[in-house]
């Protein structure tokens, strides 16, 4: 009996600090299966810390990061895709949200509530993207505030003004009458925003699939293809990457279409 009571007593014991790091745990095997290019399970990791830990900084910010991942990449072919990724990028907001109120003082929370809201918003109306392009703007500049380094972050900021700049003259005149005010982009400031990124991490691959449609969008074309080429080039370092570099692939196609 007292030997019983002895093991009891021990594995009570040892109970406490495996419950405390449990949550750790998980965000430790959801980095893990992240790494392995598998966004589902780490997000089901991501999901399950938070059951544990609901104000978990690290845990927010990660889950909704694979929530955007996720729809990014369900098939164009596939019926219901606009409603299955209206739903993941409206969660992957709320999930952000969380984050940023979590920690308010962390570059991620705020990259990654642009990145949620900004793909929510492409499946909006226009009146809706302009409303909120001011908010998606301001989440991007605190996070480059917080962290200039975050690659990210000047990424969007790149994708931020290019998305403005096209709304550009008579369709901005005409836009302001319908919906207001129209924030303004710079193609020039999209693609110095996007070279940051690149300076910063030249081993992402969607940096050059950007800066290559944003030196289209300003005839630079013979840049605009080594960019693209470069997008395909590169080692795949995220899950996204194969469609990415597929998207790349057409981009460069139509590019050589166009020197016939």
């Amino acid at each position: 009996m007292k030997k019983s009571l002895i093991v009891f007593a021990l594995a009570a014991a040892l109970a406490v600090p495996g419950f405390a790091q449990t949550a750790e745990e998980h965000v430790r095997m959801g980095d893990e299966a992240y790494a392995q290019f598998d966004d589902q399970k780490a997000l089901e990791h991501y999901q399950e810390a938070l059951k544990l830990a609901p104000d978990h900084y690290e845990a927010l910010w990660k889950a909704s990061r694979a929530m955007v991942d996720i729809a990014d990449v369900i098939p164009a072919s596939d019926k219901d895709i606009k409603d299955r990724q209206m739903k993941l990028y409206t969660e992957a907001t709320a999930v952000a949200r969380k984050a940023v109120a979590a920690n308010p003082n962390d570059t991620w929370g705020y990259f990654q509530l642009a990145a949620a809201n900004g793909k929510r918003l492409l499946l909006l109306g226009k009146k809706q993207q302009i409303e909120a392009s001011k908010a998606v703007r301001a989440d991007i500049d605190k996070a480059i505030e917080l962290d200039p380094t975050n690659h990210l972050a000047w990424h969007a900021l790149g994708r931020w003004h290019r998305r403005m700049d096209e709304i550009g003259g008579a369709k901005r005149l005409f836009g302001s009458i319908l919906y207001g005010s129209i924030p303004k982009g710079s193609f020039a400031e999209s693609e110095t925003s996007l070279r940051k990124a690149i300076e910063l991490h030249p081993e992402y691959v969607n940096h050059y699939l950007e800066l290559g449609r944003t030196l289209v969008a300003l005839k630079k074309y013979d840049e605009a293809a080594e960019a693209f080429q470069t997008c395909i080039d590169l080692p795949k370092t995220t899950s996204k990457d194969d469609v990415l570099k597929a998207e790349a692939q057409a981009e460069l196609d139509k590019l050589k279409s166009k020197k016939k």
